[in-house]
C-alpha cells in the first residue's frame, strides 16, 4: 500500500539547477526519514542526502554546498534542490523512505522507481 512517487528528473546543462520531489502515499503510522540515493552508470548506489522527520540532515561530501534537501511533513514529501550541477552528478536518483507501517511492526525501507538525471556540457 505504500508508494513513493518521484518527479523532476531530466536533462540539465552543467551549472543549472533542478528540483526533485518524492511523495509517499498509502497507509502507515509514520515516516522516520526520507532521502535520496543515486546510482551512476556502472557504479553502486550511494547516499546523496537524507533528512529525518525531526529535521536532522546528512549530505554526501560530494554534494555538500551544492544540493539542498528539505521535507514537508504535512505532505509526506521530500525535495532535493540541485544547484551548480556537474557532469559527475549524472545518475539514476532513487527516493528512499523509512516507514513505520503500523504500531506493532518495526520500520521498513521503501524505494521509488528511480528517475534519470543527466547533466550535459
Amino acid at each position: 500500500q505504500v508508494q513513493l512517487v518521484e518527479s523532476g528528473g531530466g536533462l540539465v546543462q552543467a551549472g543549472g539547477s533542478l528540483r526533485l520531489s518524492c511523495a509517499a502515499s498509502g497507509r502507515f503510522f509514520s515516516i522516520n526519514a526520507m532521502g535520496w540515493y543515486r546510482q551512476p552508470p556502472g557504479n553502486q548506489r550511494e547516499l546523496v542526502a537524507r533528512i529525518t522527520r525531526g529535521g536532522n540532515i546528512d549530505y554526501a561530501d560530494s554534494v555538500k554546498g551544492r544540493f539542498t534537501i528539505s521535507g514537508d511533513n504535512a505532505k509526506n514529501t521530500v525535495y532535493l534542490e540541485m544547484n551548480s550541477r556537474k557532469f559527475e552528478d549524472t545518475a539514476v536518483y532513487y527516493c528512499n523512505a523509512r516507514i513505520l507501517r503500523t504500531m506493532i511492526f518495526g520500520p521498513n525501507d521503501y524505494w521509488g522507481q528511480g528517475t534519470q538525471v543527466t547533466v550535459s556540457s
